[in-house]
């Protein structure tokens, strides 16, 4: 590990910063004042939510045929981001927001899959490719500085100022990756054939690409109303804003940390485990609405969300080490089309039940479901390949 490794890691970790951790989650801190000052339901909130998750899809699907000028490309997705930050501050309409959200999710999503593909592919050339996790330590410092910044901002600026705020700070963490990437050299690609792309879908196994968009689904509920949920429990409205710092803190070492458990131990087991920690933490404020339970529940919200995504495209990585921008934005397209209809359906439900219970039960029955999948289907096609190998044998 030399300076121009770590310069790549680190620019990697700042883009993921701005597309994950600002352009994306910011909105969860941020969303109680912005419904507040606005006279927002809770489903426009969710129709916020769901408009980034919209352009988020488009652009981590459209990630996987960006063949040439990859680096050239990413900069101008991560400028066209940065502006659409700045300009929520300084506009006050709110069809214009779900605009500049789709935005944001149509260039965050290409900026997750080009980053992770760039640095991971520049990691395993220079066989560094057990530092490959730390990349995605920048959801969870995102995260954390937004839960931080946003108190402070809003107090001060109230929440446009916010919004101009964490944009002109995703600026500076621009111009700083630019300048160390500017000996990076990212090589063109050929088109995959079509035969490749069919080996590569069932490769991956059908079940677990459904299991991890079950999880997009049921994760992002928490992940757009964690903070606005406790805001509206007044007993707990004080504990609101520390719950996303919290959120962020546990994801930020959670990526090496479970890349490290995954070479340990067997990557399904593993991601079960996150599966049903992510449970937990998603139905604790069901079950208990204390300053611990919440708190717990952002911890582990934090700890396992990151983890998955980590363990998933690594996993992706390893099977198909020469075409990870195509296998992670097939990951991506999934989980991102689980996204797109979580907020509106939580909305939904809290429009009907009257109640936050009522979407955190149906997003922690939803990562039940993706647990279960992902058990079954790992153990039939185990079973089946046991079969294959007899049959070959005899």
């Amino acid at each position: 590990m030399n300076r121009q490794h770590m310069g790549v890691i680190v620019g990697g970790i700042l883009f993921l910063v701005v597309a994950m951790g600002i352009s994306r989650f910011a909105l969860t801190p941020l969303l109680p004042f912005m419904r507040i000052d606005e006279n927002l339901s809770f489903a426009q909130g969710g129709w916020l939510a769901s408009s980034n998750y919209v352009g988020y899809f488009i652009g981590a699907l459209g990630a996987a045929f960006i063949y040439r000028a990859k680096k050239n490309f990413l900069l101008l997705n991560v400028v066209i981001n940065v502006i659409s930050i700045i300009l929520m501050g300084f506009i006050d309409s709110y069809m214009i927001w779900i605009v500049l959200r789709l935005i944001m999710g149509l260039t965050s999503g290409f900026i997750f899959v080009l980053t992770s593909s760039i640095v991971m592919d520049y990691l395993a050339t220079h066989l560094l490719t057990r530092w490959s996790g730390y990349v995605f330590s920048g959801i969870g410092f995102g995260i954390a500085l937004s839960g931080l910044l946003v108190p402070f901002f809003e107090v001060r600026v109230q929440w446009q100022g916010s919004w101009i705020g964490l944009g002109m700070m995703s600026a500076i963490f621009l111009v700083t990756t630019v300048f160390l990437w500017r000996r990076l050299t990212v090589p063109n690609q050929a088109p995959l054939p079509k035969g490749e792309q069919t080996s590569i879908w069932y490769g991956f196994m059908p079940w677990l690409i459904i299991a991890y968009g079950l999880e997009g689904l049921g994760y992002i509920i928490t992940g757009t109303f964690l903070v606005d949920i406790i805001y509206n429990i007044e007993a707990l409205r004080s504990f609101a804003g520390y719950s996303w710092v919290v959120v962020g803190i546990a994801a930020i070492p959670s990526a090496p940390i479970w890349m490290h458990l995954m070479s340990r131990f067997s990557t399904i087991s593993m991601m079960a485990l996150a599966y049903a920690m992510q449970i937990i933490g998603i139905l604790l404020p069901v079950l208990s609405q204390t300053a611990w339970s919440v708190l717990l529940s952002a911890f582990l919200y934090g700890f396992t969300f990151v983890g998955l995504v980590t363990m998933s495209t690594g996993y992706a990585r390893q099977l198909f080490p020469q075409q990870s921008a195509y296998v992670v934005s097939m990951l991506t397209t999934f989980y991102a089309l689980g996204q797109i209809v979580g907020p509106v359906i939580a909305g939904r439900l809290d429009t009907y039940y009257a109640t936050f219970k009522a979407p955190l039960l149906f997003a922690g029955g939803t990562v039940t479901v993706a647990l279960i999948i992902l058990i079954i289907g790992h153990y039939y096609s185990k079973k089946k390949s046991v079969s294959i190998a007899q049959e070959l044998y005899n």
